[in-house]
């Protein structure tokens, strides 16, 4: 365990020293791309900025108004048909939207239901399965000026849909 401990703190530091070591050997001004590097992350976090300041606005006002309360009663009964126990639909209708949200929601599901029931390895693999489609789609999108993205959208939920469902399914045959 000392070893994992160990190997898990010098990992960053290497990468780094092994960056400057490679750029060193091939006699490359390793501060000068790192500040080229630098200004560039810079404007296209200027250029992200307006998008992702919208997408914090718009999952606070859902969870602050009760909107994801609402949908998860009103969505529990259909996702009962599908076979999603009801504990696991806020974090299908959260997962989309808000990456650190979705987590939030997956720790309180494990602390609720323990970290090896059904619910709470149902809940891990629907976080490694699916993705943070309407933060991701808004970013992508709107860094490079594509507004019409409808079809891209509905096809991201679908997958999201199927991956949610495949990871009950399959939590269910191997339990």
């Amino acid at each position: 365990m000392r070893a994992v401990y160990y190997i898990s703190n010098m990992a960053v530091p290497s990468i780094i020293f092994i960056i400057v070591l490679f750029g060193v050997l091939e006699k490359k001004n390793v501060f000068d791309l790192f500040i080229s590097g630098a200004k560039e992350g810079l404007k296209i976090t200027y250029k992200l900025f307006p998008t992702l300041v919208g997408i914090f606005l718009a999952v606070g006002m859902l969870r602050e108004s009760g909107v994801i309360n609402a949908c998860t009663n009103f969505l529990s009964l259909a996702a009962k048909v599908v076979g999603i126990p009801a504990p696991l639909v806020p974090l299908a209708l959260i997962r989309p939207i808000s990456g650190s949200a979705s987590i939030g929601v997956a720790v309180d599901i494990m602390k609720q239901f323990g970290v090896n029931s059904f619910i709470g390895i149902a809940a891990s693999v629907i976080m490694g399965s699916t993705e943070t489609t309407l933060y991701i789609l808004a970013v992508y999108t709107g860094y490079i000026k594509v507004y019409k993205n409808r079809c891209i959208l509905v096809a991201a939920l679908i997958a999201d849909a199927v991956g949610i469902i495949t990871a009950v399914a399959f939590c269910r045959l191997l339990s």
